[in-house]
């Protein structure tokens, strides 16, 4: 193997991310940059988009800041238009946007409901849609494309008051697994990861008194993952020979239990 390939593995490869202003969104777009791809990151917030550019850019990568909600439809496409035009067809695509609002559900807070519906099941749809016309083509020409999802363990397990967002992840988890079976013969590979606890910017939008209550002793009291554990994962699953496709990725922080 070249020097090239050994420290820039992802050479060539032009990568998309949703959700990329903060999180796990942020560290994968500098990592999978540093790696070798163009990085195409899409948000809502341009100020923080265009600080990662910078970054990347100074870093010697390449990235193109595109912004856009998720939940809008048509703003997506124009989006994955961009990409094609500026940076090439997209070969990866890490659907990362998300957000989580935990309430007592005798609260019937449905405004937060319809929010976390909107972003973390249609957002991710309307991704998939604009995207996978590309990925197939990738598919096509190169041997292989990457779908990657962000889920969570509150896909499997039980967390009190965060019963609409573990419903919204296990729908991304299931919906991953089905989705692999029509692409992965067509060449994309379809993976959902599913962190545990991770220092995000997700915490700071909880305001439900247990949630919050129960979030900052688990801060204090353990080690929980940080967003480049995840993007590290991410990078290693695009790096991966085009026969394999590691199709659910579940990472914990070892002391968490659930």
């Amino acid at each position: 193997m070249s020097t090239v390939n050994t420290f820039l593995p992802l050479a060539g490869r032009v990568a998309v991310v949703t959700g990329a202003s903060s999180g796990l969104g942020e560290a994968a777009a500098e990592l999978l940059a540093a790696r070798g791809a163009k990085v195409a990151v899409i948000a809502r917030r341009t100020d923080r988009l265009d600080a990662l550019v910078e970054r990347v850019a100074a870093n010697g990568g390449t990235a193109l800041a595109l912004q856009a909600d998720v939940t809008d439809a048509d703003a997506v496409k124009a989006a994955a238009a961009r990409v094609e035009a500026e940076l090439g067809t997209a070969d990866l695509l890490f659907n990362n946007a998300g957000v989580m609002l935990p309430a007592k559900i005798g609260e019937v807070r449905e405004d937060l409901w319809r929010r976390q519906v909107d972003v973390n099941i249609q957002g991710l749809l309307n991704a998939v849609a604009a995207f996978t016309p590309q990925l197939l083509r990738a598919a096509a020409e190169r041997g292989v494309a990457d779908l990657v999802n962000t889920s969570s363990i509150a896909a499997q397990n039980l967390f009190p008051t965060f019963e609409v967002y573990s419903g919204t992840k296990a729908f991304v988890s299931h919906y991953s697994r089905t989705l692999r079976a029509e692409l992965g013969a067509q060449g994309v590979r379809v993976a959902v990861i599913e962190p545990g606890i991770v220092r995000t910017e997700l915490q700071a939008h909880v305001t439900e008194p247990d949630a919050v209550d129960w979030l900052t002793d688990t801060f204090k009291t353990m080690e929980v993952l940080e967003a480049g554990d995840v993007a590290e994962a991410l990078a290693h699953l695009a790096a991966l020979p085009p026969r394999v496709n590691l199709q659910q990725v579940v990472i914990m922080p070892t002391t968490q239990a659930s």
